[in-house]
């Protein structure tokens, strides 16, 4: 097995790998999870900070992670910081979160979203087109163009990094491109009406949304909390998967140099993109109404302010843009920690074998089937809720295992060191401590499953590691 952890071609760039954390980043999250937001803080203000300190909070974790970087280039990324630092068990549980429900279970939604976006231009996709029915299963066309859309990824991965990776520059340069449009058309527009000073007019006034009765209800104290913890599950959903360019390490030029600039640039270029999207549907659309956006579609919305009916078209577009580009990035990103897993012999033997493009394929197509049967469940917004928490805990753990690599690895090459040391990390730890026991408070029904998945990864670690350890 040791000759395949050599054979990996190291073909991806600086730009490459910027444009793989930005394409991972960038889903359909920006185009939707505002409306919720909205809904759970009830202010331009609050609205505005909420995507503000995720991006931060997000930079911070993203230059950080820099130095484990350049300690451990190679495939694996995360994994490979957790188990140097804490050994194989806390790897392992990562390694099964990350396969169970992280990448695959966002894999699926992506996939879906790409085909909820598809139904506008051709409304036979639609997920209300129900193809198959037997008892509580229904299978809808949504589904099947969703796992069709994954399957193509997959082969188109399996052929070799060099393809994948000219798509993934290409559609997410355009998908950039695409939101600065649609920013700056969108301010252009705001320039004639007062949209902007009546959402601003009362900007830190917290109060939560009630459906059933269709009006808003002052918040403070523990509900204000409640609020923003949830507000922040789906600013955190859309700010993560930035850290697919580590797991991909074995690829990079120049890794000890380039994965850490990649992450620092793909994560600062989406932080700006996100609040600046976040400001246009502040000038363009009227608060109560991104608030209310139908389905969540409030990029939909604004585009329809902005451009009149056409908008929908031109948005769906976007998104289809967005979300194929956001599912390569996860699809290549991820078989890259199966297959360092395997060479560690904890996960099935054929994923640490590569093929003659040096992918890792047999990785790849059983992230596929595993995300497919995901599509097919319909519950992936669920497994999307139950992980957060669990993204939050390896992010802690990692960024501690800094504090602990520095003791026990003193002396190995440090090409670069995490930027503001100590002081930087310990702030993202403590702000992303609090946020996880917020969250676990108040959402205990989805986080504690999350909790429970990630755990009964340590009993299947025991029976299934090797005899000799």
């Amino acid at each position: 097995m040791a000759d395949n952890k050599d054979q990996f071609k190291r073909e991806l760039g600086l730009l490459d790998g910027t444009m793989l954390v930005v394409g991972s980043m960038i889903g359909s999250g920006i185009f939707i999870v505002s409306s919720d937001i909205a809904r759970q803080v009830g202010s331009a203000g609050w609205l505005t900070m909420i995507w503000i300190i995720s991006g931060l909070i997000t930079m911070i974790a993203a230059i950080s992670y820099g130095e484990l970087s350049s300690m451990f280039p190679k495939a694996g990324g995360q994994y490979v910081y957790l188990r140097e630092a804490y050994g194989k068990l806390i790897a392992f549980l990562y390694g099964w979160s990350f396969f169970a429900v992280i990448q695959t279970g966002t894999i699926a939604a992506v996939g879906v979203g790409f085909s909820k976006f598809a139904a506008y231009l051709f409304p036979p996709m639609s997920d209300e087109n129900i193809l198959f029915e037997i008892g509580n299963f229904k299978l809808n066309a949504a589904q099947i163009v969703s796992i069709i859309t994954i399957f193509f990824l997959t082969y188109l991965n399996s052929r070799g990094v060099k393809k994948s990776k000219m798509m993934q520059t290409v559609l997410t340069i355009i998908k950039i491109l695409s939101l600065f449009g649609l920013i700056i058309f969108g301010f252009l527009l705001a320039a004639k009406g007062d949209i902007w000073n009546a959402n601003w007019s009362d900007m830190w006034t917290t109060k939560s949304f009630v459906k059933d009765s269709n009006s808003w209800l002052p918040i403070s104290g523990v509900a204000l909390i409640s609020g923003i913890s949830a507000a922040m599950v789906g600013s955190l959903f859309s700010s993560d998967a930035w850290v697919g360019v580590t797991f991909i390490a074995g690829e990079i030029k120049n890794p000890k140099r380039n994965v850490g600039l990649s992450l620092f640039l793909g994560t600062f270029i989406v932080t700006i993109i996100y609040v600046l999207t976040n400001l246009m549907y502040l000038a363009v659309i009227p608060f109560d109404e991104i608030a209310t956006a139908k389905s969540d579609r409030v990029a939909v919305v604004a585009s329809q302010y902005i451009f009149g009916d056409i908008g929908t078209y031109i948005i769906a577009i976007m998104i289809m843009i967005s979300t194929f580009a956001c599912n390569n990035g996860l699809i290549m990103a991820g078989a890259r920690v199966y297959y360092t897993m395997a060479n560690d012999g904890l996960f099935f033997k054929k994923a640490a074998i590569l093929n003659a493009s040096s992918v890792p394929a047999w990785a790849l197509w059983a992230q596929c089937i595993w995300a497919s049967a995901l599509c097919l469940t319909g519950k992936y917004g669920d497994l999307l809720d139950f992980v957060i928490i669990i993204v939050l805990i390896f992010y802690i753990l990692t960024i501690y295992g800094i504090f602990i690599l520095r003791k026990s690895m003193p002396n190995i090459e440090r090409p670069y060191k995490a930027f503001g040391y100590p002081f930087l990390p310990m702030f993202y730890i403590i702000v992303a401590s609090a946020i996880s026991i917020a969250l676990l408070f108040t959402k205990t029904s989805t986080c504690g499953w999350g909790v429970l998945i990630m755990l009964i990864g340590i009993p299947i670690y025991y029976i299934s590691k090797p005899k000799d350890e």
